[in-house]
C-alpha cells in the first residue's frame, strides 16, 4: 500500500537508491508491521527489530539495498488510549519526521503508564500533556507537541462539539488506509502486500531465517 508524502518518516531505509540512468526506478521489497502503542505484542516485536533485526539488515548489504520497512500505525480501539498515544506519534511526525522511530520506541517503552488503570481518572488533555513530556526526551519541543494534540473546552465558532484536534485528520486518513487492509490483530506483517505469518516472539536466528529465503 502506498505511503503519503506528508507520512515518510513511517519509513525505514536502510541505503540510499543506488545512482542509474535508467528509466526504471529502484524499487524495493517492502515489509510493513502493523503496530499498537497500547499491544504489549507490539512493543516486543518493536524492541526486537530495532535492537537486533535492523542492525542485522544494516550489516548485510543485499538486504539493505533490497528492503524497506513501513510502520503502519493500527489503533486497537479496546484501548482507549491508543488513540492519544497515536495522535502524539503523529504530532511527532509531523514536527519531526526523522523522530518518528525513535520516539514510536519511547512510546512502546513507557506503554504501561497509559494503560487503562493509569489514565482512567485522568483528563484526556492531562494525557496529552504527559505524552508530550516524553518527546522532549527525542529532542522534539513539549509544547509544539502538546499544542497538536490538546482538545479545545469550549465550541466552535459553528456551535461544533467534535472539534478534534490538530492531528485528528491525519489519524482519519490512516485508519482508512488501513480499513482498506482489513488487519485487525497486532502484530500484522504485510511483505510486498501479502500478510506474512511472523510472531512477536522470534528471535534473530529466526527473522534471518526468514529474511535469506525471502529478501531475494
Amino acid at each position: 500500500m502506498a505511503l503519503p508524502p506528508k507520512f515518510a518518516g513511517q519509513k525505514y531505509e536502510f541505503a540510499p537508491p543506488p545512482s542509474t540512468a535508467s528509466s526504471i526506478a529502484h524499487t524495493t521489497h517492502t515489509l510493513e508491521f502493523y503496530l499498537d502503542y497500547c499491544c504489549p505484542f507490539s512493543a516486543k516485536i518493536f524492541r526486537t527489530l530495532t535492537s537486533s533485526v535492523i542492525p542485522a539488515i544494516k550489516a548485510n548489504g543485499a538486504w539493505a539495498q533490497s528492503l524497506t520497512f513501513i510502520f503502519r500505525q493500527q489503533v486497537q480501539p479496546w484501548h482507549p488510549s491508543s488513540t492519544l498515544l497515536h495522535e502524539a506519534a503523529l504530532a511527532v511526525l509531523r514536527i519531526r519526521p526523522d523522530k518518528f522511530w525513535e520516539f514510536s520506541g519511547i512510546l512502546f517503552e513507557e506503554q504501561k503508564d497509559f494503560f487503562d488503570v493509569n489514565v482512567v481518572n485522568e483528563t484526556r488533555n492531562n494525557t496529552y500533556r504527559r505524552l508530550a513530556k516524553l518527546a522532549t526526551r527525542v529532542g522534539v519541543d513539549e509544547e509544539q507537541v502538546y499544542s497538536l494534540l490538546v482538545v479545545a473546552d469550549k465550541p466552535g465558532e459553528d456551535g461544533s462539539l467534535n472539534l478534534g484536534n490538530q492531528v485528528t485528520n491525519d489519524l482519519k486518513l490512516l485508519t482508512k488506509m488501513n480499513r482498506l487492509v482489513g488487519v485487525h490483530v497486532t502484530p500484522t506483517a504485510v511483505y510486498d502486500g501479502v500478510v506474512q505469518d511472523v510472531s512477536s516472539g522470534w528471535t534473530l536466528d529466526q527473522w534471518t531465517e526468514w529474511l535469506t529465503k525471502n529478501v531475494v
